[in-house]
């Protein structure tokens, strides 16, 4: 086991669980092993507060001048629950490391930390500053990414995701809602003295369905079509009573060039027209929002774009651009007004999956693409 493989095994021995999905887990837990990995190589740490307890880790790595590369991932996962293997205990074997996080997002974690530790042991200075920030939070409500780009200023980021060796330039945006119909309770043997608000429900489910396939005709190179798919419905009390009440969460993933607040007007439109073709039909959208995260959609000749790729060709990888469904971190450095790109090992289908594991020989060739970018940026 290399020494970049045995830091992702000592990064999956910890529990990151988000606190929000419970399972004892926090981010703080890695919080040890970052600083030591890089105190022991005089590398400079500083933290950010996000949450009591919950920092992000940031390591500095000194450039000639004054610009700035960011390499950024999170150190938090999703939950165990349901996991087929240990999720604590990494497992080596056919040449996959298995565990919870192991490929989202401590693959990626550990590459950018041994990029930074080689450059540093080889007494190399990059043209840039290097900011490693390990992030708290973003599998729930990104507030760890949120914190770092309070005044952040840079030329470029890579956000560590697993993108199959693959540079992302763009990737779709979420907006999350709760809508909920109103109605007028009865007893069920007079129904038609109240107002059934799961019945009002299944016209704005049907009318969301009908949506999802004219979003079909609209369509981006990289990204495919927008979507929305309605996962979570609640209503009634008891099988014997009229439901006056019923809810539905729903999830739009956005476009590059959609806006949140247009996409949420669009549905404040359709609950207006509902109301006028169904009698007595009442809903409403609960606020705030569940989650808004807006479309990354990085120029493909911006600088950082066109470094990585000729990174990719120098290593023989696949230097085409590409887009993915999933959101990320990048899309909040992006606003911040840094160009950015996704970039790390491993497949996204492994991500949060009951055998998550990633391949080792990603884990290594991710670690040389971030050392390279480093070097070749200015």
């Amino acid at each position: 086991m290399s020494d970049l493989i045995a830091t992702l095994a000592d990064l999956i021995r910890l529990n990151t669980v988000n606190p929000a999905y419970g399972d004892g887990g926090s981010e703080a837990n890695v919080a040890p092993l970052l600083r030591e990995f890089f105190n022991r190589r005089s590398i400079e740490t500083f933290e950010q507060e996000v949450f009591p307890g919950r920092h992000n880790i940031l390591a500095r790595l000194p450039g000639r001048g004054q610009r700035r590369l960011i390499l950024e991932a999170h150190t938090d996962t999703v939950s165990i629950k349901g996991m087929s293997i240990p999720p604590f205990e990494p497992t080596l074997r056919d040449g996959r490391i298995y565990g919870r996080g192991a490929v989202d997002d401590k693959a990626g974690l550990a590459a950018m930390m041994h990029a930074l530790a080689s450059i540093k042991a080889d007494g190399l200075v990059p043209s840039c500053e290097v900011l490693l920030a390990a992030v708290v939070d973003e599998e729930f409500s990104y507030r760890g990414v949120v914190k770092l780009c309070e005044g952040l200023h840079a030329e470029a980021a890579i956000v560590a995701e697993p993108t199959e060796l693959r540079v992302v330039i763009a990737s779709k945006g979420v907006l999350r809602l709760r809508i909920i119909t109103t109605g007028k309770a009865a007893h069920s043997a007079k129904p038609h003295l109240g107002n059934n608000a799961i019945s009002h429900m299944s016209r704005l489910v049907l009318a969301l369905e009908q949506e999802n396939k004219d979003l079909a005709a609209v369509t981006h190179p990289l990204l495919g079509s927008p979507t929305v798919s309605v996962g979570v419905i609640a209503g009634g009390v008891q099988v014997n009573s009229v439901p006056d009440r019923c809810t539905i969460e729903l999830d739009r993933r956005l476009m590059p060039g959609e806006s949140a607040a247009g996409v949420l007007e669009g549905y404040q439109s359709l609950l207006k027209r509902l109301a006028q073709e169904h009698a007595g039909f009442e809903a409403y959208i609960e606020a705030p929002a569940l989650l808004v995260d807006e479309a990354l959609d990085t120029p493909a000749d911006a600088a950082v774009v066109q470094c990585a790729r000729g990174v990719q060709r120098g290593l023989g990888l696949n230097a085409d651009v590409c887009g993915v469904p999933f959101g990320s971190d990048a899309s909040k450095l992006s606003r911040a007004g840094i160009p950015t790109i996704v970039f790390g090992p491993g497949s996204i289908d492994q991500a949060h999956s009951v055998d998550e594991y990633v391949e080792v020989a990603q884990v290594e060739q991710a670690a040389a693409f971030y050392r390279q970018f480093i070097l070749d940026f200015s």
